[in-house]
């Protein structure tokens, strides 16, 4: 290769390393400003995550208060829900960057193929942290707040409490108490466990569909090895899910549903990979004629 070569071929990968450094710092500067953009609402942002447990300590009758157990804990707990929230603001930016970066270099075809799982992705990572905020969250904070409640709830099973006389009321405000004083950060920390957990999980028609473009997965090998992703979703919800089994049943019925859709999905993509190959003559229908054969002989052969 001679020198000139050397430098045509250089330059180009210059071009695309400015243009990637650019992308990068608008979005890096798009997050910052859409950071800054929050902080001044993560106090409401709070309140909103907190209220299911806020909804379950009302029923309860106790008092829906959060504390902190360090002076700078409310602050970096806004910090980080500005880092969270201020980030998923400006994700429609920062991904029109990266789309923008990634395009000019695939054909037509592709950026057409590639363009709806990127609008899709957002949504239904939306709809997991939908779905983790109004079903799960609130049966995960009464499964755990319930345990406050554990030796008054002994007792009455034992019936042990049904008398109201002085002293048996005496006996029982001696008793263990047990209260949730609510930690900012604790709770904090579990909430977007939660959220970003199932947006994650909400994923998976997206990343099999995308693995059936590339031909890297098939609806039948998805089905044949439908037995192992039910241990896999299992073992997941009970990763992600607290002790409850009404909680891990929920998420398993969910993702297994996902799973389906996926399989779905990547046999509408197989189909008109399909059609596509056909029409340009590069798919063979031979192979298939071959099959049907087969299988007409062995029928054949169990009639005689």
């Amino acid at each position: 290769m001679s020198d000139t070569d050397v430098d045509d071929s250089t330059a180009p990968l210059i071009e695309h390393l400015t243009e990637l450094r650019t992308r990068i710092i608008r979005s890096v500067f798009a997050f910052l400003i859409g950071m800054i953009i929050c902080f001044p609402f993560a106090e409401q942002i709070l309140s909103f995550l907190a209220e299911p447990m806020a909804d379950i300590m009302r029923a309860r009758g106790e008092d829906a208060q959060l504390f902190f157990d360090a002076p700078q804990d409310a602050f970096f707990a806004y910090v980080k829900i500005a880092v969270l929230f201020g980030f998923a603001l400006t994700s429609p930016y920062i991904g029109t960057q990266l789309w923008r970066f990634v395009a000019p270099g695939l054909y037509k075809e592709e950026r057409g193929a590639f363009l709806p799982f990127i609008i899709a992705s957002p949504l239904l990572f939306i709809a997991g942290g939908a779905f983790a905020y109004y079903v799960v969250m609130p049966l995960a904070m009464n499964f755990f707040l319930g345990f406050g409640n554990v030796i008054p709830m002994i007792s009455s099973l034992l019936g042990i409490g049904e008398d109201t006389s002085p002293e048996a009321i005496e006996a029982a405000d001696s008793g263990l108490r047990i209260f949730y004083f609510g930690s900012i950060k604790e709770y904090l920390a579990l909430a977007i466990k939660f959220i970003v957990a199932f947006g994650i999980c909400f994923q998976l028609p997206v990343l099999l569909t995308l693995m059936g473009k590339a031909g890297l997965v098939s609806a039948k090998g998805l089905g044949e090895v439908r037995k192992y992703a039910v241990v896999a979703i299992l073992v997941l919800a009970a990763i992600v899910t607290p002790p409850d089994v009404i909680t891990q049943g929920i998420l398993f019925v969910v993702v297994y549903g996902l799973y389906e859709i996926s399989i779905i999905l990547v046999k509408m993509v197989e189909k008109k990979r399909e059609e596509r190959l056909r029409a340009e003559g590069y798919y063979d229908d031979e192979e298939d004629d071959e099959e049907v054969d087969t299988v007409m002989t062995d029928s054949d052969k169990d009639d005689n």
